[in-house]
């Protein structure tokens, strides 16, 4: 019988000042001709200081533009347009960039190095990518990154919002793993125990984190280190069923419903309270982390409407029709909505 084959990160650098010895890391495995894509507005900010210091390592930069599109189209023409020399892409910004830089890297059988500015969500070490196709967005198979570097005083320096929204996505591997037990227990889908292992060690280690201020060293290289080992549990399971289940249901028809849907992990951190309630399971941890950080102080002032998440509860199924999660059964459906009405920490969440 065949063994599992599983893609993992070659480099893993999370702390202080890593961006520094970017250089450093790429001549080490053997790599002199990349190509980087930088999120808006970053070549700027610090982009010139990332190009002179991989100049003075050695590295030669073939191309290297801002991005502010995930259509799929355009990033195809980007991949062919790419110099036959490229050796390695670099994706350096927000979500957007990445899931370009790592489209076009998988189109062109490219190693691929994942930047992230912001800890907002687990796709910086994810092998999917959510673009826009024919119109829509969709979620695409993608490179799993080949390097992961994280500098925690670039990701401190991102705005408070994003760090909410990746706590969001973090805690809600609380509520996706029972969704995947539920799935299971009722014969629509095989756990993978080892998958499951380390998506609930992620998830644990991260809400265990001691921390006086969201901004603490300790607590941002918890979140990433989470957040990386939510991608790798993807990978293991061959798709995101243990890191994302109803709540991301729930997350995934706002976006398709609002013309300016919140923040990724900041819809789905909220679902992920709801849905823990709905599934009676661990809803006083995710509501004493999300009390503690200021999650929920930072969603209160957001002006959310409860019917548009209502709505959402309704559609959540038809998301992916082929899961079978809490919200795929008309009973906890309604239970969800019944809570979303009268529950005392969502009241003061929607106002």
């Amino acid at each position: 019988m065949a063994g599992s084959h599983i893609a993992i990160p070659t480099i893993l650098k999370v702390g202080k000042g890593t961006m520094e010895n970017l250089g450093t890391y790429l001549k080490d495995n053997e790599f002199q001709n990349a190509v980087i894509y930088f999120g808006n507005g970053l070549i700027d900010m610090f982009g010139k200081d990332i190009i002179k210091n991989l100049e003075k390592s050695g590295i030669n930069i073939l191309d290297y533009m801002e991005l502010d599109t995930v259509d799929i189209n355009d990033i195809i023409n980007l991949a062919f347009d790419i110099d036959s020399k490229a050796q390695v892409i670099l994706g350096i910004g927000g979500g957007k960039v990445i899931d370009t830089a790592k489209y076009a890297a998988y189109l062109r059988k490219l190693p691929f190095i994942s930047i992230p500015t912001s800890a907002s969500s687990d796709g910086f070490s994810s092998a999917s990518a959510s673009l826009i196709v024919n119109g829509r967005r969709t979620s695409v198979p993608a490179r799993m990154a080949y390097g992961i570097v994280v500098d925690t005083d670039i990701i401190k320096s991102a705005p408070e919002k994003f760090l909410y929204s990746g706590i969001g996505d973090m805690v809600a591997k609380i509520t996706s793993l029972y969704d995947w037990l539920f799935e299971s227990e009722k014969g629509y889908s095989v756990m993978n125990d080892f998958s499951v292992m380390i998506a609930k060690k992620a998830v644990n280690s991260f809400v265990r984190t001691p921390f006086e201020s969201i901004r603490d060293d300790l607590f941002l290289r918890e979140l990433v280190d989470s957040l990386a080992m939510s991608g790798i549990a993807n990978e293991i399971a061959g798709g995101s069923t243990p890191t994302s289940g109803s709540e991301h249901l729930i997350s995934h028809a706002l976006d398709k419903m609002l013309e300016r849907p919140q923040l990724h992990g900041v819809q789905v951190g909220i679902a992920t309270y709801l849905m823990s309630k709905v599934q009676n399971h661990r809803y006083v941890r995710v509501n004493a982390i999300f009390e503690k950080t200021g999650f929920w102080d930072y969603v209160s002032t957001l002006d959310l409407n409860r019917d548009d998440y209502e709505k959402a509860i309704d559609i959540a199924p038809s998301i992916k029709p082929h899961r079978h999660t809490y919200l795929h059964e008309e009973e906890y459906r309604e239970l969800a909505k019944k809570i979303l009405r009268e529950d005392e920490v969502l009241k003061r969440v929607f106002g």
